[in-house]
């Protein structure tokens, strides 16, 4: 796989690290399972102190593990500060509200004198977390948390451009005096994912990633008939109508679109505007983007960081290459981006019809596409016409009217006069090609759980 640093500002590889074997893939899966016997056992207010005490070690080393988001993704190094911050509230999140959203829940009965119903949640075991490498920590954190507070255990398989990351993290785990074997970072191989999947004490797998690594491993699950669920792509509509407040509304354009270099599947990719106001728009939000500056990502000055790698870069370039072949405007904005590092000129594309391919694209970078809608429901028809469903945004001098329109849109998440947000109070995930399943809050706390029934019924119950 090549699991190694390679800072994408200045290209310089600062380590790299050996594939697991396949004996220490099998040790951990061993060790996973062995302490899933015992942690699934622990009562669950011992089980939410570990979790309180893993979110005050994030804290306590936010600045330091901070600087490998930045060295190895390029992330820049306020918004890595968030990032520690965010996970640390998705543990504190489950601290607080586990143990009564677990509580067993009585189920109504036809007849409540023959019985009772109860619903309760048990942990399925060890399970496989395949993450991505745009937000490190805090794809970790989103699948640990919940998992750890029902009883589960995980073992993790991360980007291979962000081991350190992966390393800190478990190191944390380890630190705030977790048992070994809850958290196992392994820098596996594609040939050794298969083979943990298969493994019979391995109940399920979460990916965040791309549609063809999904597609890859929902099949793999699927064939060993265990629980997946898949948080994909995304090309999220940024839909803004005619009474939209211009000044508010670009100024959120900008960021929902550049947070993170534009390397976020909830960024505001494709921005639909009332043809009333396209004009409008386009011209103060090119203005607003060209502010953005370009440089190094320890720079408290910098806005706008490198892709995570030169080719994320270069598959960023080439994209825009083809949506031009294709009919489509680029425009470029802004002052040139550094010849140094993986930087991509912030591009708006124009002129994006349904028969170039770029229509359906997932722009993973600082490139915009803008659509002029003839009206609202010519914008709601324009937000749903793509294979994506994750999230989006409609924005609106009225909120209860932009919550009207939302209900139109077809995705998991959306939100009125702000980009989609990622929070620890939260559900997230999407549909269609976006993926399946929810994680956070309550949804990911029992996404990997058994939901058993136990129908309490009288002995002298007649036939």
């Amino acid at each position: 796989m090549s699991y190694k640093t390679v800072n994408p500002y200045t290209g310089e590889t600062l380590k790299t690290f050996p594939d697991a074997t396949d004996a220490e893939v099998a040790g951990a899966i061993d060790k996973a399972h062995n302490a899933f016997l015992s942690w699934k056992e622990k009562p669950i207010a011992e089980r939410l102190a570990l979790l309180q005490r893993v979110a005050d070690g994030l804290r306590k080393e936010k600045k330091e593990i901070a600087k490998l988001l930045t060295i190895e993704m390029g992330k820049l190094y306020s918004e890595a500060q968030g990032e520690v911050e965010l996970s640390a509230q998705i543990f504190e999140y489950y601290v607080k509200n586990a143990e009564e959203l677990l509580k067993p829940e009585k189920l109504p009965v036809a007849d409540p004198a023959e019985g009772q119903a109860i619903l309760v949640c048990d942990p399925l075991g060890v399970l496989l977390a395949i993450e991505p490498w745009n937000f490190p920590y805090y794809q970790i954190a989103r699948i640990l948390a919940p998992q750890l507070a029902v009883g589960n255990t995980l073992l993790l398989k991360h980007a291979s451009n962000v081991p350190q990351s992966a390393a800190a993290f478990e190191r944390v785990v380890l630190e705030a005096g977790l048992p070994e074997g809850l958290l196992q970072n392994l820098y596996a191989t594609r040939t050794q994912v298969e083979t943990i999947i298969n493994d019979p004490r391995v109940h399920g797998v979460a990916l965040t990633g791309s549609e063809g690594a999904g597609s890859v491993i929902a099949s793999q699950a699927g064939k060993a008939l265990k629980k997946c669920t898949m948080e994909l792509g995304g090309a999220d509509a940024f839909v803004v109508l005619a009474d939209a407040p211009l000044k508010e509304t670009v100024r959120w354009a900008v960021f929902g679109r550049h947070w993170n270099g534009g390397q976020v599947c909830v960024s505001s990719k494709r921005m639909i505007i009332d043809a009333k106001i396209y004009d409008d728009f386009l011209s103060q939000y090119q203005e607003g983007v060209a502010a953005l500056k370009a440089g190094d990502p320890f720079d408290e000055t910098t806005t706008l960081a490198p892709l995570s790698s030169q080719q994320a870069a270069d598959e960023v370039k080439d994209k825009v290459r083809q949506a031009v072949a294709h009919g489509a405007t680029a425009i470029e904005v802004g002052p040139k981006v550094p010849s140094q590092g993986a930087f991509v000129q912030p591009t708006i594309l124009t002129n994006v019809t349904p028969d170039n391919p770029a229509y359906y694209w997932e722009f993973f970078g600082p490139v915009s596409m803008l659509f002029k809608a003839k009206d609202e429901d010519d914008a709601v028809r324009i937000a749903n016409d793509t294979p994506f469903g994750l999230g989006g945004s409609v924005f609106t001098a009225r909120p209860e009217h932009g919550a009207e329109v939302a209900k139109r849109i077809s995705t998991g998440m959306i939100f009125v006069n702000h980009p989609t947000m990622v929070k620890a109070d939260l559900p997230f995930g999407g549909v269609r090609r976006s993926g399946f399943g929810r994680e956070l809050i309550d949804l990911g706390l029992k996404e990997f759980a058994n939901h058993k029934l136990i129908d309490i019924v009288d002995i002298n119950a007649p036939f």
